[in-house]
């Protein structure tokens, strides 16, 4: 039976604790319909979390009672940083919800010479992304950043053990690419794809060109695919 998942500022090194929070409560009574005895897990979104088991759903509050603490051990060894183009928004929203399943640690927005969409919903992207991680069990929510430009991040993505742009142009990724590296960014274009001068400066920072097969694959689907096989894939 699934256990439900919330992260949140919760103090779970006390022994009972009393959820006030509205939409929360809302959640655990009214969506889920959790009464009392049922278990859930509460997350601080720092690996610290605890199995608790309902003791009492009054009007306004839910209270538990802390079963078993634990850490959190689902979350890849890899680091990695998504730089997506914006896009449409129910597109970027979805490759943010994808890509969060999959493991990234940080999402950046970014603009590019051929991004239609400009600019984002910070706040509806990090409420799709905090329900994505408590639902694939996470740890941890991935940071959101503000929209920057494509040259405007590179400062930030040099900090990485390697940045990897995926282009059509480039060698098919495998994992290999990610041996011994820990931190790192992958780098996706919008509907149109990268323009000529943006290839050219990725090559001129030493990001890695790379692609992900014959087809030609849309946007929020290449996000997810790339997310995933930089945070999971074995080397090799």
């Amino acid at each position: 039976m699934k256990i439900h998942r919330f992260i949140g500022d919760f103090n779970i090194r006390e022994e009972h604790l009393r959820i006030t929070e509205d939409d929360l409560v809302n959640q655990i009574k009214n969506v889920l319909k959790l009464v009392k005895g049922e278990e859930l897990i509460l997350s601080t979104g720092s690996l610290e979390e605890a199995r608790c088991r309902i003791e009492e759903c009054g009007k306004n509050f839910v209270e538990v009672h802390v079963v078993e603490r634990m850490m959190n051990t689902n979350e890849p060894k890899r680091k990695v940083t998504l730089y997506l183009s914006t896009l449409k928004r129910e597109n970027f929203e979805l490759a943010a919800q994808k890509a969060t399943e999959a493991g990234v640690r940080s999402i950046v927005p970014i603009i590019s010479s051929r991004t239609v969409k400009l600019n984002i919903s910070t706040e509806r992207v990090e409420k799709i992304v905090k329900e994505a991680a408590e639902q694939s069990g996470r740890g941890i929510v991935p940071a959101i950043a503000g929209v920057v430009s494509f040259e405007k991040v590179l400062p930030d993505a040099a900090k990485n053990d390697i940045n990897i742009f995926f282009d059509g142009t480039g060698k098919q990724f495998s994992g290999a690419m990610l041996e011994g590296k820990e931190n790192i960014g992958i780098f996706i274009g919008p509907e149109g794809g990268w323009g000529n001068k943006e290839l050219v400066e990725a090559k001129e920072n030493g990001f890695l060109i790379a692609g992900l097969g014959a087809l030609t694959l849309r946007a929020e689907t290449a996000a997810t695919i790339a997310s995933y096989l930089a945070s999971n894939l074995i080397n090799g």
